[in-house]
């Protein structure tokens, strides 16, 4: 290998290592959890109790750890459109994760009918459950969630900072 093409080598590593490390210090906090385990009834709205759940207990960096169960309804909000789809029948919960505080939500939700076709989006409200819908949350308590406008496509996206602690 020429001496060039070795440095080129060293050159890429070098800018990966250097993107990765600065991505990494800027958006990767440790934080201990706080775990919650709910059981969702018929016909509540899986959005609007994780909303409340989160603003009652006062989570201020929060996310979904397991979901399992189904629903009447769903609404859902599929890539790049501005509105959301309605459809009603009998679903399967497949997957439903994001992240939430008392203050935003990123949801994402993937559902599966009586043929085992599977749709997903963001959650938005409007997704009824229909026998149960168990979820389990993790309140991240070292560190807060904010939605900050990003340049790149105008989208409010996701700023993890240390939590302030109380002064005692």
């Amino acid at each position: 290998m020429t001496s060039e093409k070795k440095m080129n080598q060293y050159l890429v590593t070098f800018l990966l290592l250097a993107t990765f490390n600065s991505m990494s210090q800027a958006q990767v906090l440790p934080s201990t959890t706080k775990s919650f385990a709910l059981r969702l009834a018929p016909h509540q709205d899986a959005k609007k109790v994780i909303v409340a759940f989160a603003m009652e207990h006062h989570i201020q960096a929060g996310c979904i750890l397991s979901a399992v169960g189904s629903m009447e309804q769903i609404n859902l909000r599929y890539a790049n459109q501005e509105r959301g789809t309605l459809r009603k029948g009998h679903f399967e919960v497949v997957s439903l994760t994001g992240t939430f505080s008392d203050s935003s939500s990123h949801l994402h939700i993937a559902v599966s009918d009586s043929t085992g076709a599977t749709i997903g989006g963001h959650l938005l409200e409007g997704n009824l459950v229909y026998t149960t819908l168990e979820l389990v949350l993790a309140d991240l308590t070292d560190v807060t969630f904010e939605r900050e406008k990003d340049s790149t496509y105008g989208y409010l996206e996701l700023i993890i900072k240390p939590r302030k602690k109380p002064k005692k």
